[in-house]
């Protein structure tokens, strides 16, 4: 069975309801390509505008939850109030999470965990630092964070992982095709050591780290590479261009 090309939108902490309003519009317009599927991740309190706006084809995203279905817990949002937005899936890990606001291994286990439970699709982030590539543990890093995601996943059909080497991440420095597919490989070989084959083979891997329109066909190219999780460039028109790299 192919694995569907998974292209992810991280809108992060941008934009107003008026420019996000275009950016859905303008995707909603488009003829998309009915291999790929698509999903955009708005700031949490445009959740259920985005999701009224967007056209159905078009998946919305939360970027973080809590462990938690409610509780004292300041600020947070838990997975069954995503539901209740209409939004279907859910960021976590992302690399903002684990290095900006300070969240361990842990902690996004229990997210995912707790996320899967409530019905969510979860994108689960994993990937190293500019000193660990250096200092020759990428594997150890990328396979750490991994352990603990497969550890809180009992159906994989619902989970999405992204490969974001941290270097990569809006600096403007991109993995080579190589590198990214080397990366996806031996995860995709990890899994297949520790969860099962049949994981390994239909689990999507995606790739992220300052994917644009330039670079994002090659990447595609690459057999293990399953999608992207894109941040800057999905504000962007280019969006649509990286939503097309698998096209023929």
């Amino acid at each position: 069975m192919g694995r569907k090309f998974f292209v992810g939108g991280n809108w992060k902490m941008n934009g107003n309801k008026e420019s996000l309003k275009d950016l859905a519009s303008n995707l909603s317009k488009a003829t998309l390509p009915p291999d790929t599927e698509v999903v955009v991740a708005p700031p949490s309190i445009y959740l259920k505008y985005i999701r009224e706006v967007m056209d159905a084809k078009i998946g919305v995203a939360a970027q973080n939850c809590y462990k938690v279905p409610s509780g004292a817990f300041t600020g947070e949002i838990s997975p069954a109030m995503i539901k209740d937005c209409g939004a279907a899936w859910v960021v976590l890990g992302h690399s903002e999470r684990r290095h900006v606001f300070g969240e361990s291994d842990e902690l996004i286990g229990q997210k995912v965990s707790h996320a899967l439970a409530e019905g969510l699709g979860a994108i689960a982030c994993v990937g190293e630092k500019l000193d660990e590539r250096e200092a020759g543990s990428t594997e150890k890093v990328v396979f750490e964070q991994t352990k603990v995601i497969a550890a809180n996943v009992k159906d994989w059909s619902k989970v999405v992982l992204a490969y974001e080497p941290v270097w990569a991440i809006g600096t403007g420095k991109t993995a080579t095709p190589q590198q990214a597919q080397e990366i996806h490989e031996k995860m995709r070989k990890w899994l297949k050591e520790n969860v099962g084959e049949a994981v390994a083979s239909s689990v999507r891997i995606i790739y992220g780290g300052s994917v644009t329109a330039a670079t994002c066909k090659e990447l595609a190219g690459m057999p293990d590479v399953d999608g992207f999780l894109v941040g800057g460039a999905s504000l962007k028109p280019e969006f649509l261009e990286i939503i097309k790299a698998k096209q023929k």
